[in-house]
């Protein structure tokens, strides 16, 4: 249900982190605000006021992290190139994005595993990635060409791995899935 780009394929470190570096993720730009706003509006109707999350993947301008912080939420941030904090890893949050994100994951199981200790019961999971749909046109789709984007989802994959892990799985606009993580029932 996923497409894996084939791990030879993968660019050296350094050229992934140089490759990042030419992303413009500027918090002050209408139109990227604008294009994030496509994962904060439906998850924060979601969310209570000061609930805390966590930008996962949060790059070299947080301008999503920036966002929920305006609306009233508590932001952590963890980036393994611009951000690696792992302190933010050992704590649990009400909330996890991972914006243009887990396209760049090169062990998928083991990062929504990660994510799943990190969401406390409740919690949501909001991911936005290009959905592949068209495998006729797989091969000249703009997102295989990023040297960066090892992996491809449909909406059926985000669904199956919600499953997996015991999550609801909503798709709310285009290319954004929000994954529910159960709340503990209090009456078992």
């Amino acid at each position: 249900m996923a497409r894996f780009l084939d791990p030879r394929q993968r660019p050296a470190r350094d050229d992934e982190y140089n490759h990042y570096l030419t992303h413009e993720n500027d918090a002050g730009d209408a139109r990227y605000r604008k294009f994030l706003s496509k994962l904060a509006e439906p998850l924060m109707m979601r969310l209570e006021p000061g609930m805390q999350g966590l930008d996962y993947g949060c790059g070299p301008g947080p301008a999503l992290a920036e966002m929920l912080r305006e609306a009233g939420y508590e932001m952590a941030l963890h980036d393994p190139f611009f951000c690696s904090d792992h302190a933010a890893l050992g704590r649990t949050y009400d909330f996890i994005t991972a914006t243009e994100t887990i396209e760049h994951f090169h062990d998928p199981a083991g990062e929504f595993d990660r994510l799943d200790e990190m969401l406390r019961p409740g919690g949501w999971l909001g991911v936005m990635t290009s959905f592949q749909t068209d495998d006729a046109r797989f091969a000249d789709w703009h997102y295989v060409k990023d040297p960066t984007h090892v992996v491809f989802y449909r909406d059926v994959t985000l669904q199956t791995i919600a499953a997996q892990h015991g999550w609801a799985c909503e798709i709310p606009v285009k290319d954004v899935a929000l994954l529910h993580k159960q709340p503990v029932d209090d009456h078992g």
